[in-house]
C-alpha cells in the first residue's frame, strides 16, 4: 500500500507531527528532567549515589540500546499499536514507581519499563513521520524530536511544584496519569504502509479463503446467513476482495503448496536458505562498518561525549544543592535551563551543519570539546548563577545529537545507514547507563563532586580530540559519494525511517 504523493509534506502530516511531538514531550518529560528527582530519592531510600544513579542512567540508555528491537516492534505493527502499549508501560512505570519500597525497584520500574517505554515511542513517531514527510522531512523530524527538549523544560518545573504540594510518591502518580494521554496522541497516527503484523494476516486470511474456495460449501453452511443462502459463496469471494489484494506472489506460493509435501519441503529449505544468508551478509556488512577508521573514532567520541555529559542532567541539583548554593530546588531549576538550551541548540546546530563549507565532524567535534571544558568548569564554579549558564552552554552543545544521522550518512553512506546507526545508538546508550553511576562512586568515594566532574570533562574532551586526530585529511581516507545526505533522504523513506 503505497502511499500516494498528495498525502506527503502536508495534509494530515502536520497533524502526525504535533501528535508524535506531544508524544515525546509526554513520554520524555519526566526522563529527561529526572535530576529533579534524584535528590528525592536520595532521601527518601538513603541509598548512596552511585546506586541511586542507575535509577536515572537506566531510563536514558535502555531506550537507546534497544532501539533494534523497539523498530522492529514498530515494521511488525505498526506507529499506533506500538504508541498505546508504551503509554501502557510509560504511565504504568511512573505509577509503580510511587509504590516502590527501595532503589532496586525503582530501577526495575522507572529505570526499565519507563525507558523501554520512551524507547517504542521514539521509534514510532521518528517512522510515522518520516512516512508522512519526504521533502520537509528535516523539518518535521526537527519539530518531533524537540517535544524531548520541551518536555523537559516544563515537567522540570512541574515535578518540583508536585513534590511540593503532593509529595513525591503523588508527584509520580499524576504524572503517571498524564502520561496515559500517549493513547490519544496514538489515535492520530493513520498509518500510510500496511505493517508486517498486517500483512501475516493477509497471508493467514488468503490461505485460508483459498481452501474454502477449494471445498464444495456444505448444505448447513449454506443455511447459517443473514441472508439469502445462495449467495454465500459470492458473498465469501466480495468480501476476500474488499479486505485484501490478492498478488501474483502469494498465488504462486499458494500452488506450489498444493503440489505436494515434498515441494513445500524444498520451499522451506529454500526460505531458510535465503535467511541464512541474509543474516550472514548483514553481519558482514557490520564487520565492514566497524573497518572504517573515521566510524569507529565516531562510536568512540559517542561513547565518551555520553559517558561525561549525560551526568549533569541526573546531578547538577544535588551539586548546587551539596556545595549550599541553594536549599532547594529553584522554581526555575538547572535542568529546565539546560532542556530547552539543547532544545535550542538542535535547530542552530542543524542550521549549522546544512552549511556547505562547513565539515559535520569537525563541527560534532568542537560541540564536544566545549562541552568538556564546560563541565571541567563546574567543580570551580561557586555561584548559582554560574551554574546557571554552565547549565545552558552544556545544553546548547549536547544539541549535537542531531547531528549523529547526518554525520553517519556521510561516512557511510546512505545503504547502510540503518546497521551503522544502530552500531552508533549502542556505544551511545552504553555510555548514558554508565556515566551517572561512575560519578555517583566517586562522590561515594571521596564525598564530592569535584573528582567527578573532572573526570567527565576530562573523558569527554579527549573523545573530542580522537575524533578530530583519526578523521584528518591525512589519512587519505576514501569519500564517500553521500556528502549531502539531505539530497538522499528526499529518495527513500524508509532507509530513514528505519533508524529510529
Amino acid at each position: 500500500m503505497a502511499p500516494s504523493t498528495q498525502v506527503l509534506d502536508g495534509g494530515w502530516g502536520w497533524a502526525i507531527v504535533v501528535a508524535s511531538f506531544m508524544a515525546q514531550l509526554l513520554a520524555y518529560g519526566s526522563p529527561q528532567s529526572v535530576g529533579v528527582l534524584y535528590p528525592e530519592w536520595l532521601h527518601a531510600f538513603q541509598e548512596g549515589k552511585g546506586m541511586t544513579a542507575w535509577v536515572g542512567s537506566l531510563v536514558a540508555g535502555v531506550g537507546l540500546i534497544a532501539s533494534p528491537i523497539c523498530s522492529a516492534c514498530v515494521d511488525n505493527f505498526g506507529a499506533r499499536p506500538v504508541t498505546v502499549f508504551s503509554g501502557v508501560m510509560v504511565a504504568g512505570g511512573l505509577m509503580l514507581s510511587a509504590f516502590a519500597p527501595n532503589v532496586q525497584f525503582l530501577i526495575f520500574s522507572y529505570g526499565i519499563v519507563v525507558g523501554l517505554g520512551c524507547g517504542l515511542v521514539y521509534a514510532a513517531t521518528l517512522t510515522i513521520t518520516c512516512q508522512y514527510f519526504d521533502k520537509r522531512r528535516g523539518l518535521a523530524l526537527g519539530i518531533v524530536t524537540t517535544g524531548t527538549s520541551f518536555g523537559a523544560f516544563i515537567y522540570a518545573t512541574a515535578q518540583n511544584e508536585l513534590i511540593v504540594l503532593f509529595g513525591l510518591d503523588g508527584c509520580l502518580l499524576i504524572i503517571g496519569a498524564v502520561a496515559l494521554n500517549l493513547m490519544a496522541c496514538a489515535g492520530f497516527m493513520r498509518p500510510l504502509n500496511m505493517p508486517g503484523y498486517y500483512l501475516k494476516q493477509k497471508a493467514a486470511l488468503e490461505r485460508h479463503t483459498e481452501e474454502q474456495l477449494f471445498e464444495k460449501p456444505q448444505l448447513d453452511d449454506l443455511k447459517i446467513t443473514t441472508g439469502s443462502s445462495t449467495t454465500t459463496p459470492e458473498k465469501t469471494l466480495t468480501v476476500k476482495e474488499l479486505l485484501i489484494t490478492i498478488d501474483s506472489k502469494d498465488l504462486s506460493i499458494q500452488t506450489e503448496k498444493k503440489k505436494g509435501t515434498f515441494l513445500a519441503g524444498l520451499a522451506i529449505m529454500k526460505v531458510i536458505k535465503k535467511k541464512q544468508q541474509s543474516y550472514s551478509k548483514y553481519i558482514h556488512s557490520m564487520h565492514e562498518i566497524l573497518q572504517d577508521q573515521a566510524m569507529v573514532a565516531f562510536c568512540i567520541g559517542v561513547f565518551l561525549f555520553s559517558l561525561g555529559a549525560f551526568p549533569p542532567v541526573l546531578f547538577i541539583e544535588d551539586v548546587a544543592q551539596s556545595e549550599g548554593l541553594i536549599e532547594e530546588v529553584s522554581v526555575f531549576p538547572l535542568v529546565s535551563i539546560g532542556a530547552i538550551a539543547t532544545g535550542v541548540g538542535k535547530l542552530v546546530l542543524g542550521i549549522l551543519v546544512d552549511i556547505r563549507w562547513i565539515n559535520g565532524i569537525y563541527l560534532y567535534a568542537f560541540t564536544m570539546f566545549a562541552g568538556g571544558v564546560a563541565l571541567l568548569l563546574i567543580p570551580i564554579t561557586k555561584s548559582y548563577l554560574g551554574l546557571q549558564i554552565l547549565s545552558a552552554v552544556l545544553g546548547f552543545f549536547s544539541g549535537n545529537w542531531s547531528l549523529t544521522s547526518y554525520i553517519t550518512t556521510k561516512i557511510v553512506g546512505l545503504d547502510r545507514l540503518t546497521q551503522a546507526h544502530g552500531i552508533l545508538m549502542f556505544f551511545g546508550g552504553f555510555g548514558i547507563m554508565l556515566g551517572p553511576p561512575v560519578v555517583g562512586w566517586f562522590f561515594d568515594w571521596t564525598q564530592s563532586y569535584d573528582l567527578a566532574f573532572y573526570f567527565s570533562g576530562s573523558v569527554v574532551v579527549l573523545g573530542a580530540l580522537i575524533l578530530f586526530v583519526l578523521t584528518l585529511p591525512c589519512w587519505n581516507r576514501k569519500d564517500t559519494d553521500n556528502d549531502r545526505p539531505d539530497i538522499h533522504y528526499t529518495s527513500n523513506c524508509d532507509k530513514v525511517a528505519s533508524v529510529a
